[in-house]
């Protein structure tokens, strides 16, 4: 089982999007996603997102959000369970990622990158309103086969 957070921290109307191409082996190879990683021993979802934020962007979070948790289930890959969090407030300056090139894309053009077909569900949702939800996808591979999302 994993344990990750994922920020899609806005600015201007753009998202700051991470395109994955520097790491060997990266299931993430290529895709656009959000800013985040995998928890730390005995961290919060809250310490994990600030720590990755700032270890992967220079940024440092002053305020946040927390808007979904999304269940990964695959038929290739480990159970994950991912913390989305979102944030308009923030100070620091960029600094170059060793995972990837960072980039501030329009909110509305953020649908159309290479990312998981999941990841377009929920961020869509995250731009349409402010409910929190949960949602489980089930990838066969890297094809999404089903999912169920449920608001509160």
């Amino acid at each position: 089982m994993i344990l990750s957070t994922l920020c899609y921290i806005e600015k201007d109307g753009k998202y700051l999007m991470l395109h994955r191409t520097k790491k060997k082996n990266d299931i993430n190879k290529d895709k656009w996603l959000g800013i985040g990683g995998k928890f730390e021993k005995n961290e919060s979802p809250e310490e994990c997102i600030l720590r990755e934020v700032a270890e992967e962007t220079g940024l440092m979070l002053k305020s946040y959000k927390l808007r979904c948790i999304v269940t990964y289930v695959s038929t290739t890959w480990e159970t994950e369970y991912m913390y989305v969090f979102t944030s308009k407030d923030f100070t620091g300056n960029l600094i170059e990622c060793n995972e990837g090139d960072l980039e501030w894309v329009n909110k509305k053009d953020v649908l159309r990158l290479n990312s998981w077909d999941g990841d377009k569900i929920f961020v869509k949702k995250i731009q349409e309103d402010d409910t929190f939800f949960t949602v489980k996808f089930e990838y066969d591979g890297e094809k999404l086969i089903r999912y169920d999302l449920r608001e509160y």
